[in-house]
């Protein structure tokens, strides 16, 4: 029999600003409204967040566009200092029409606008780009919530991504630590004994939508604890978000 997963938001944290100790104020909202978190557990944490403690923040206002930009943003009726921003986080342009601009970020994701955002961001034209390695920065918290709480709870980053085939947005794991993020069952059986041929279950992926639900977008919500995930907790870092990318050899439409 497994465990029920229980997933609770964290509340209390301030406005964060660069340079924050985002680990120890995470272990002390989790302690404030109930249990710390724990070995076996898993904290979910925004995005927007953590780049905010990384300093990673733009003003448009600082932002020179390029004619490349410029152009790209007449033809799609975009600010061209937003795009010049994503062109500079980008690797290649995926999609580009209809007011959508698509591109595979620099860390291999693909999402719209290299995931540069400006909601609830302080001021007119502030938008935050992605953390630079999202399992680096996941690898970070763990160690700064070990050294809060004496214990070392999974870290999932997680962002908001639009999906090709489906209307509406979905909390997916750019960034992990401590966690089975792809839980391979190809070459195990089903319940009748079937091999499994194609079943990989994106665990990190799961955390990150389940805990958006425990989360409101308005209300200082950026993150959630996860109990009764331990199957899928490590005592290791593990290899990260990274390890649900789709390789560019296996991917039918690139």
């Amino acid at each position: 029999m497994t465990t029920p997963i229980k997933i609770r938001p964290l509340t209390g944290l301030p406005e964060i600003a660069e340079g924050a100790p985002l680990g120890r104020l995470l272990a002390e909202s989790a302690a404030a409204a109930g249990p710390a978190p724990a070995d076996g557990d898993a904290v979910v944490v925004s995005q927007k967040v953590v780049s905010k403690a990384e300093g990673r923040t733009r003003s448009l206002a600082a932002v020179e566009p390029r004619a490349e930009a410029t152009e790209l943003a007449e033809r799609l009726g975009k600010d061209p200092r937003l795009v010049e921003l994503v062109l500079s986080e980008s690797q290649r342009i995926v999609r580009a029409e209809r007011g959508v601009l698509i591109v595979e970020t620099a860390g291999g994701w693909i999402c719209a606008n290299a995931g540069i955002d400006g909601s609830n961001v302080p001021g007119t034209d502030g938008v935050t780009l992605l953390p630079v390695d999202a399992d680096a920065s996941a690898r970070r918290i763990r160690s700064e919530l070990e050294a809060a709480c004496g214990a070392r709870p999974a870290v999932v980053i997680a962002d908001s991504f639009g999906r090709p085939w489906r209307v509406g947005q979905v909390d997916v794991a750019i960034g992990c630590a401590g966690l089975v993020a792809l839980d391979d069952w190809r070459g195990r059986t089903d319940a009748l004994g079937g091999e499994l041929a194609a079943t990989a279950i994106a665990i990190a992926d799961q955390l990150a939508a389940g805990a958006d639900l425990a989360r409101v977008k308005d209300s200082r919500m950026p993150a959630a604890l996860a109990t009764g995930i331990s199957r899928w907790w490590t005592a290791d870092d593990g290899a990260g978000a990274r390890a649900i990318q789709r390789a560019a050899e296996d991917d039918l439409f690139r």
